[in-house]
């Protein structure tokens, strides 16, 4: 399931510290973070708990999210592995979450992660779509002072 406007690629990496510095020797980026996120996101088998460090990397409307698993209860981060960073998801911004979610319920591939942050401002989740491409896809839906607040520019 492809749909919404692709505004990031996600990695994980080791040493969040030495992938932002990466970043920063390699472009004309801006960045947010790092920062610690503590999470209980909903997964099939209900809530598990995520704690990261992450910081969002960007080139104009573009975002490198970055993450260093702390405790992964869910297990979708997994280890970086041998590599410093290794690409982990693509991430689709859609304007609507209800008629998103209708078209998900018709689709095969699963959902192993969702949240809603309070206050309705942002909702997130995680397909498995590594069997068609290798890869999670991230779908998002937020406010466009959430988006503002996480660095993404005006359209």
């Amino acid at each position: 399931m492809i749909t919404g406007t692709i505004f990031q690629n996600g990695y994980i990496c080791r040493d969040i510290d030495a992938a932002v510095a990466e970043f920063r020797q390699r472009g004309d980026v801006r960045v947010i973070g790092p920062f610690e996120a503590d999470q209980s996101p909903d997964t099939p088998a209900g809530p598990r708990r995520q704690v990261t460090k992450l910081a969002f990397v960007w080139q104009g409307n573009m975002q490198f999210e970055l993450i260093q698993p702390i405790l992964d209860e869910t297990g979708l981060y997994g280890e970086a592995g041998a590599e410093p960073m290794r690409h982990h998801h693509v991430a689709m911004r859609v304007a609507d979450w209800d008629t998103f979610r209708d078209a998900l319920a018709r689709q095969d591939l699963p959902v192993v992660i969702e949240r809603a942050i309070p206050g309705d401002a942002l909702k997130f989740l995680y397909i498995d779509a590594r069997a068609a491409f290798g890869h999670y896809l991230e779908y998002v839906w937020m406010t466009d002072e959430r988006w503002a607040q996480i660095g993404g520019l005006p359209a």
